[in-house]
């Protein structure tokens, strides 16, 4: 019979700090786009291990978000998928990476991130006492207005248009990103 002392607590400590791979299963992120997402990492750090988003990288450089992305923090990012990007107009991606676009990319980007950590219980929680919806002031300055429809959480942005988060509470060093299948525009 094995005896929990101090000693032994501190040995397993070390073990689960030390190796995450052990430490996964207690503190486990979903996978994202087929790679792990580790919570000790930024959010521009998983995002770029993702292959499922590597049009928002690509988008995030050009609009020049990475430091910003890469801070304290926290943020919620609301992160679009490639197919996500790929529901926008033929050439719509092509001509925001444009250096000249700039701009206007920045706009759209920033509209998908809140300030502060929001885990989807929270969001979940706002809508409640919102009797239905929650409205999150994006970091464009902008609302999104956040609903639940079948137990999924559904974001309405400025123009109507509606984006469905499909992988929730993927933490972050600096927050969380959950992943969403259509981009919101401003």
């Amino acid at each position: 019979m094995t005896h929990f002392t101090f000693r032994n607590a501190l040995a397993a400590a070390t073990i689960l700090t030390l190796t995450p791979a052990l430490a996964s299963p207690l503190f486990a992120n979903p996978m994202v786009g087929g790679a792990a997402m580790y919570p000790t990492k930024t959010i521009v750090e998983n995002a770029m291990n993702s292959k499922d988003h590597t049009t928002l990288v690509a988008a995030v450089k050009a609009a020049g978000l990475v430091n910003t992305l890469s801070g304290p923090g926290p943020f919620t990012v609301f992160a679009p998928t490639n197919a996500a990007f790929d529901k926008l107009p033929a050439g719509t991606v092509d001509m925001l990476v444009k250096p000249e676009n700039k701009a206007m990319l920045t706009k759209i980007l920033t509209y998908h991130v809140v300030a502060g950590k929001m885990t989807a219980m929270q969001i979940a929680a706002a809508i409640k006492a919102g009797n239905g919806s929650a409205t999150l002031t994006t970091v464009q300055g902008e609302p999104l207005t956040a609903t639940m429809k079948m137990g999924k959480l559904i974001l309405t942005d400025a123009k109507g248009g509606m984006s469905m988060v499909t992988i929730k509470d993927v933490m972050q060093s600096n927050g969380v990103i959950h992943v969403v299948d259509t981009v919101l525009m401003p």
